[in-house]
């Protein structure tokens, strides 16, 4: 392994420790820490010892044996870059190469001597992929951060269906707005956007407001009630289901509610009675897991603080007059947690699962 390899191997090493040690902060068990991790802890173990440095192994001092010659990568590269192929992916040139009776090397060898020669660069006339970085935003108190999405609602005639819009303060799980529209519309998403926002009084910039790529989300309507209201838009990266998370947890609690009506709806009067209903109990009576089980409407209005330390006061007290049951182990976690993020990196998922 060259030197640039060691300092990342080394670099991802001391990443992962810095996580260890959070989650650990954070009351999780180092076995279950490894677990989702994918390491033992043996291997903790001896990173901890080496600070994070190099495992002291060395890779071989030699060439493979079996590596092209100077003169035949000369040819390759004359190959790969003459007018016949200069436009093409190397998975094309080997397959056309073939065709034609020859060999000059793999795939994966004309990969590795046009990005050892800088000349990895995008060979067709079609842009290239381009990289999206992760959402990024943080919640560190309600109003500030919204995730919205549609669900399908069922009717009791097959391949029809209403379409819920719902809205959810990604702070404290609150569900701030909501309505089930017989069809598909960046109107009806425009016009719930203007009344959530009203019956929540954000009148101040700064609001953001998250959902996925679907054309009721993108709009000119929808981007535009966005602008007057001076909220800012966010969305998800093409193709990752999982930026949105939040919502597809709420959608999936809804759907498998005992009282849900598996045979669909009779109406759409109907199926907002019961969208109502759930919506009341969601915020209302709902202990949800993201939130140290505690009501959305609690962590909403701040209700959540006292209720934690109440619960973490009276923890310890059973911990002091029953030391023994605990065997030098901390009591239950019950922190309220500052901020909320819309995507937590992997390490992290295990102990931001939103599980609702």
């Amino acid at each position: 392994m060259g030197g640039r390899g060691r300092e990342h191997s080394r670099a991802l090493r001391r990443q992962v420790l810095e996580f260890v040690i959070e989650a650990l902060a954070r009351g999780a068990r180092q076995f279950k820490v490894c677990e989702v991790l994918g390491l033992s802890e043996r291997t903790l173990q001896r990173w901890r010892a080496l600070e994070g440095g190099d495992d002291q192994r060395q890779g071989p001092n030699t060439p493979p044996a079996h590596s092209l010659s100077p003169s035949e990568r000369v040819a390759l590269l004359k190959v790969v870059n003459s007018p016949e192929f200069r436009d093409l992916p190397p998975a094309q040139i080997v397959a056309r190469l073939a065709d034609q009776g020859r060999y000059i090397a793999s795939e994966a060898t004309i990969y590795r001597i046009l990005r050892h020669e800088g000349m990895n660069a995008h060979r067709e006339p079609s842009k290239p992929r381009q990289p999206r970085a992760r959402p990024a935003h943080t919640a560190t108190a309600p109003r500030q951060l919204w995730v919205w999405d549609i669900t399908y609602l069922p009717t009791l005639i097959r391949g029809r269906f209403y379409y819920l819009y719902m809205f959810e303060d990604l702070f404290s799980r609150k569900l701030v707005g909501w309505s089930v529209e017989e069809s598909e519309s960046m109107k009806h998403s425009g016009r719930l956007l203007e009344q959530t926002c009203r019956h929540e009084e954000v009148v101040e910039a700064g609001l953001v407001v998250h959902s996925d790529n679907g054309s009721p989300m993108k709009g000119a309507t929808m981007l535009a009630t966005m602008q007057r209201l001076g909220v800012a838009s966010s969305f998800s990266r093409p193709g990752v289901s999982n930026d949105n998370a939040f919502c597809e947890a709420v959608f999936r609690t809804l759907k498998y509610r005992s009282w849900y009506p598996k045979k669909g709806f009779e109406s759409v009067e109907q199926a907002r009675e019961w969208v109502e209903k759930f919506v009341e109990w969601y915020n209302e009576e709902h202990r949800h897991s993201g939130i140290k089980y505690v009501t959305p409407s609690q962590r909403h209005r701040g209700e959540d603080a006292e209720l934690l330390e109440a619960r973490a006061r009276l923890y310890e007290r059973a911990r002091q007059q029953n030391p023994g049951r605990w065997k030098g182990r901390r009591v239950r976690n019950w922190d309220r947690g500052d901020s909320v993020s819309l995507t937590p990196v992997r390490t992290q998922a295990f102990m931001a699962k939103d599980a609702a």
